[in-house]
């Protein structure tokens, strides 16, 4: 999509906000009748001279009690060294494919039930257990970095999923990616033409993730060794330090739109791209 008006970006955060939480905002800042659905508040603060400093610091504090109420499962620090724990990230299993996998190679495929317990014991519980390793690794870490993100000063996160909209910065909604250079694209080349790599990203999606919405991406990559990059994205201390750089320093322009082509149809989005890569320490 392209930039989006102050109104139209309004109307967003308050969407954000869960409807017990957007009764609370009408409550505390605005003293407006706070019954109806959540469409409803939210066309009745439309409808004032809401300020949207106080909808931005609403948010806010809101996500930091939300971060605090993880925090009560466990630290950050205790997160983090749980994370160094994974020495290898092979998925064994393609994403999305497991129960596939597991009819096609192991229900139809043996009809004695020792053969099959004995397969499953022998291949497919390690195949499982690489899976889930994988999954939980790029779960938690994800959270940690979105975290990070969303705290930053200039950042405006979401408190409940929209779609295609995960926080608003410099005053535009972006889906946030955190995600890997992809292996078949040369890293300087990648570096030097952002806008072409977030062109590829976009047309490059699965069909049943399709979108259009504009889009920042964390892409992370290892210069020496792609293979490794999974591991770049728990080294905390050099991506938060990059995600604080750009979004000090960053601002976003009409210049930032990409056109891009998926299934014969013509998009535009905003997009911008933060690399992170082990020659940054």
């Amino acid at each position: 999509m392209p930039i989006y008006s102050d109104k139209e970006v309004l109307k967003m955060k308050l969407s954000s906000i869960p409807v017990s939480q957007l009764r609370e905002f009408a409550n505390e800042y605005s003293n407006i009748d706070s019954s109806g659905t959540g469409a409803d508040i939210i066309k009745k603060l439309l409808n004032t001279s809401i300020n949207g400093n106080f909808v931005n610091s609403f948010i806010k504090k809101k996500y930091i009690e939300c971060i605090i109420e993880r925090q009560d499962l466990i630290s950050d620090e205790d997160l983090k060294q749980e994370l160094k724990n994974v020495k290898n990230f092979s998925w064994g299993v393609v994403q999305g494919q497991l129960d596939q996998k597991i009819q096609s190679e192991y229900v139809r495929k043996y009809v004695r039930y020792n053969e099959l317990i004995h397969n499953v014991e022998l291949q497919l519980h390690s195949k499982v257990t690489n899976y889930v390793v994988c999954t939980w690794f790029n779960h938690w870490t994800t959270v940690l970095i979105e975290e990070h993100i969303s705290k930053h000063k200039n950042v405006i996160p979401t408190l409940k999923s929209i779609k295609g909209v995960d926080i608003f910065f410099n005053g535009q909604p972006f889906d946030l990616k955190i995600t890997y250079l992809p292996k078949s694209y040369d890293p300087i080349y990648a570096m030097e033409n952002p806008q072409e790599l977030a062109i590829w990203l976009y047309e490059n999606q699965g069909a049943q993730r399709f979108g259009y919405d504009n889009r920042l991406f964390v892409v992370l990559f290892n210069k020496d060794d792609l293979s490794m990059s999974w591991a770049l994205k728990r080294e905390f201390e050099l991506i938060f330090n990059k995600i604080d750089s750009f979004f000090n320093e960053e601002t976003v322009t009409t210049e930032d739109e990409v056109v891009f082509k998926f299934d014969k149809k013509t998009y535009t989005a905003v997009s911008k791209i933060l690399f992170v890569t082990n020659r940054d320490k």
